[in-house]
């Protein structure tokens, strides 16, 4: 099926950067506005809704009246998507973030450290997104995503809060249900769990993700971008087939796991939404609150580090070095890599930072369908190296693929499955784990899967890598180790002490293990 190009004609597309197709939809585009908000439609949001058709309908009434009256009680107003994320600091810093189908005052968060006492009250932002309405393809949609900052925490304590508004009160009998929980980082953690994949969506596939992933107690998750796909098409090149609603579903869809689990994303090609800011980001900056230590992060809220026990994380924009996509290729004029060479020093001077972990979008090394991105690898692998990173995390692939230990572009040392490797001595295993629920790609022709109790080991892969001229480039590489076809996420437990280590495990959705190996500094 074609997708509706918005009025960009076909002939300016391919050339327009992000900021062109933000001044083009800007000022050529019909807006058209409507008095139903999908939020409100999406699942039955208003309270007593349900998501059946007569509950949609009854949503999609009351958002209407609502509007014509200009307001609606905030009682009938049901908060959904709570999310959280870490602040600067994960020992004492909590951001809060969620979102309403219509416009309330005064929202806040209630907090305590007991579920019967939410004696603490915290002001909550408003950040409002407004799409315009295109004839023919899909409505305006209104979406208020609500914030709060939650400073001075104590470190390893569990707090219970709730979100509420005028007219909506979680400490209420009625509406204590949905009353939750959140655990700050401990000071010292001795061992601790993380998960993390790519691309995931809204499906099926990405729901019974979540239920195996909280099955692993993860202290946080790390998101390596192509979140949600409202933007369908993700070549920077137009917006087609873009629909906000889906963020709704998005943020409904993982409540179950973001109201408890820290969920730290980072921005993929999908996520450049030319609808609300030059840059593509206006929508992340809505609708999420994330560590504010990057080299902008009003302009690459995707960009961010924390220290959570002995290691320190690091997200990453490759949106910004993309060979392969580049309608947002230079725009931090460098700054992005000059701030990631600053960090990783500092991080590795950091005393108690045993290791360091990388995390972005676009693959510095696979062999799947968007195969490897050569500005990743020109911009970012020599500091990778110099730093002596542990563990890269990417998605964009939908396939999990682990490589070797690979040192100045080549093999530096094997990695075999429940294998261990020494970054200082090997050099960095990457892995693409873009297998968090969305249409899963496959390897090249003739190439076969290998995984644990699948191992199918060849000496190399004939592959290809995007190139400077952004033209495709053959190479054959010896660096493929793990190639796993399936929806699966990574699980990785660290622990500290005498001989610290990074115990990684990829995981299928049916919980068994495809892949394992440890990272051991020094050893």
């Amino acid at each position: 099926m074609d997708t509706p190009d918005f009025g960009i004609p076909p002939q300016l597309a391919r050339r327009m950067s992000m900021a062109e197709q933000y001044e083009y939809l800007r000022t050529r585009l019909t807006r058209r506005r409507t008095l139903v908000t999908a939020g409100a439609v999406a699942g039955g949001l208003l309270t007593g809704c349900s998501s059946s058709g007569s509950g949609s309908s009854a949503a999609a009434s009351a958002s209407a009246s609502a509007s014509s009256r200009g307001a609606v009680h905030g009682s009938v107003i049901a908060p959904f998507g709570r999310h959280l994320a870490f602040g600067t600091d994960p020992k004492t810093q909590m951001r809060i973030s969620w979102q309403v189908p219509l416009a309330v005052r005064k929202p806040y968060v209630r907090i305590g450290t007991r579920p019967d006492d939410l004696s603490r009250r915290i002001e909550a932002e408003v950040r409002d997104l407004h799409t315009p309405g295109v004839t023919g393809v899909r409505p305006a949609l209104d979406q208020y995503y609500l914030h709060a900052a939650l400073d001075g925490l104590r470190p390893g304590t569990t707090y219970y809060y709730g979100v509420g508004h005028d007219g909506l009160d979680p400490a209420s009998p009625r509406h204590r249900r949905t009353v939750t929980s959140f655990r700050t980082a401990p000071a010292s953690p001795e061992r601790f769990v993380f998960t993390a994949f790519g691309d995931q969506g809204v499906s099926k596939a990405a729901a019974a993700n979540d239920h195996v992933l909280l099955r692993q107690d993860p202290a946080f998750h790390l998101h390596a971008g192509d979140i949600c796909y409202a933007d369908v098409n993700g070549r920077g090149e137009k917006s087609d087939g873009y629909d906000p609603a889906f963020w709704d579903l998005f943020l409904r869809q993982n409540e179950p796991v973001t109201r408890s689990v820290p969920w730290m994303v980072t921005t993929g090609n999908h996520d450049m939404e030319a609808w609300y800011s030059p840059d593509g980001y206006g929508g992340q900056l809505a609708r999420w609150s994330l560590p504010d230590n990057g080299f902008d992060p009003r302009s690459a809220p995707g960009v961010y580090a924390f220290t959570y026990g002995n290691v320190g994380f690091v997200a990453l924009d490759a949106n910004d070095v993309s060979y392969e996509i580049p309608a947002n290729l230079g725009y931090s004029g460098g700054r992005q890599t000059a701030w990631l060479d600053r960090k990783l020093t500092e991080l590795r001077a950091a005393e108690g930072v045993d290791f360091v972990v990388v995390f972005f979008h676009h693959c510095a090394y696979s062999t799947s369908s968007h195969a490897s991105d050569g500005g990743v690898r020109d911009a970012w692998l020599p500091l990778f190296d110099r730093h002596q990173v542990d563990l890269v995390i990417n998605g964009h692939n939908h396939v999990y693929e682990r490589t070797d230990a690979v040192k100045d572009g080549k093999v530096g040392g094997t990695v075999p499955i429940g294998g261990t490797t020494d970054p200082t001595r090997d050099g960095t295993v990457y892995v693409t784990a873009g297998g968090g629920g969305k249409d899963l790609y496959g390897f090249p022709d003739g190439v076969q899967e290998s995984y644990q109790g699948h191992v199918r080991d060849r000496e190399s892969v004939d592959t290809f890598s995007w190139s400077k001229d952004k033209e495709s480039a053959p190479e054959t590489v010896e660096w493929s180790r793990v190639r796993y076809r399936g929806f699966s996420f990574l699980s990785v437990e660290a622990e500290s002490g005498a001989r610290p280590r990074l115990k990684v495990s990829a995981l299928a959705q049916s919980g068994e293990r495809v892949d394992g190996f440890e990272v051991r500094r020094g050893g």
